[in-house]
């Protein structure tokens, strides 16, 4: 399928992003937010308008996904299977005081569109729709099956979302062998040269509750057996653990790239100095350079006079591809003594090769756009909804093309303040978008 990139696409894609942008999803993780009903439905409008016959679907009330499948080349289907793009609309929570606009309003400012979601992950969505309206505006037919999701709860895991999808709705993904979804295809200057960096691996999720046992009582007491003390211990000494540096194959092969691109030497025992060329980006890179466990949330105690019986914490722990049972062992001899330690969300690490033939497609849609520039892959210290669809032998990307300015803290947005995308990253990630649908 021959498709050039379309100047309509390119238009309509701010005006898509900026109504989603306006439409808060908030998602607290406790089923207390606004849901994505509103935001789905938008967006099954917006595919009904162009003749495509997408699916709603909510497994819990009020969370949203809408799912359609575009037929493609039967022998391109058969051959590869269907190609899975998706993207969720739920945004993690923003409070209005700490930004410099309002986090709902989707406005325009600096060449840029304000708002949560801006980068994490309406932006996608937003291209998404542009590229698969214009696909559906104009009759071609892709290569293969393409199967288009845009799905809830994402920031909690999905498992309201994709994760439910997977075990109550695997038909609707039916001989899907590939997906692409968010956090790659995003440009950083390397010593002066634009790096766009494909998401082929991504750490695994061990979200970790622990528990301290101790005596309960009168707080004018002697306190040895105290819950709040043991559990405080047992957070101090998960918190300042040192886990040790260990490269997995994309991780070493990401770092060799940055090497021979900046000429820094890649030091195995140290490549402090290698981070260090990639400005904001090397707090992403250097959480995949090893295990992390941080704790998040502590509670305990109801009165002042009372001591507890019981105290509990909430640790954020991310284990790279392989190990899962390490990271939750040591975790555990951390923790001591009469202090449990609970799984309450475990979801797999991933890793596929760079050397894929839809990696190189990728690769070719981007040099396409801005010759010259390298494509490296690298690991996530974070996770996406490929997680979920992996259980059905569904190998994921993340390949969100953005051209970004040098300056910008784009890692730093993520769940931060003044989320924003810049405009002319939204055209460019469109264009870039439809070249490579029109060969994946």
């Amino acid at each position: 399928m021959t498709l050039e990139p379309s100047a309509a696409a390119q238009e309509e894609v701010v005006g898509l992003c900026r109504d989603l942008l306006r439409t808060d999803t908030s998602n607290f993780g406790d089923g207390s937010g606004p849901g994505e009903r509103a935001a789905a439905e938008h967006v099954a409008g917006l595919l009904h308008e162009v003749g495509l016959d997408p699916e709603y679907v909510e497994g819990f009330p009020g969370r949203g996904n809408v799912v359609v499948r575009i037929p493609g080349d039967p022998a391109g289907t058969a051959a590869r299977g269907a190609l899975l793009l998706h993207g969720h609309l739920d945004v993690v929570p923003a409070r209005a005081e700490d930004w410099s606009v309002p986090p709902f309003s989707g406005e325009l400012v600096d060449d840029c569109l304000w708002g949560r979601g801006a980068v994490d992950m309406k932006d996608m969505d937003a291209m998404l729709l542009a590229v698969v309206r214009e696909l559906a505006r104009t009759g071609r037919r892709p290569p293969r099956d393409l199967v288009v999701a845009f799905l809830a709860d994402e920031e909690a895991g999905g498992v309201q979302g994709a994760s439910w999808l997977v075990d109550h709705r695997p038909d609707l993904f039916e001989g899907v062998t590939e997906a692409v979804s968010e956090v790659g295809g995003f440009s950083v200057d390397l010593a002066g040269r634009r790096a766009y960096l494909l998401q082929t691996a991504e750490k695994g999720i061990a979200w970790l509750r622990l528990v301290a046992h101790g005596r309960a009582g009168h707080g004018s007491q002697v306190g040895t057996d105290n819950a709040v003390t043991r559990l405080c211990e047992a957070v101090a000494r998960i918190g300042a653990h040192t886990w040790p540096l260990e490269h997995t194959a994309t991780v070493r092969q990401f770092l060799e790239g940055v090497s021979e691109i900046t000429g820094e030497a890649f030091d195995e025992d140290d490549p402090s100095l290698l981070l260090q060329q990639l400005g904001t980006t090397a707090r992403w890179v250097g959480a995949t350079l090893q295990n992390t466990a941080n704790p998040t949330v502590l509670e305990a105690g109801y009165k002042h006079n009372v001591i507890p019986g019981t105290a509990t914490a909430l640790v954020d722990c991310r284990f790279l591809p392989g190990r899962q049972e390490a990271l939750l062992e040591t975790v555990r001899e951390l923790a001591g003594e009469r202090v449990d330690v609970e799984a309450l969300h475990l979801d797999t690490a991933l890793e596929t090769p760079f050397g894929a033939p839809l990696v190189e497609r990728m690769r070719q849609a981007l040099e396409v756009e801005d010759p010259g520039a390298a494509v490296l892959p690298y690991c996530l210290a974070g996770g996406t909804d490929n997680k979920s669809f992996s259980r059905l032998g569904i190998r994921g990307y993340g390949f969100a093309p953005l051209r970004l300015p040098a300056g910008l803290d784009f890692a730093g947005m993520f769940h931060g303040i003044d989320e924003r995308v810049p405009v002319d990253a939204l055209r460019f990630g469109v264009r870039v978008l439809q070249r490579f649908v029109a060969t994946a």
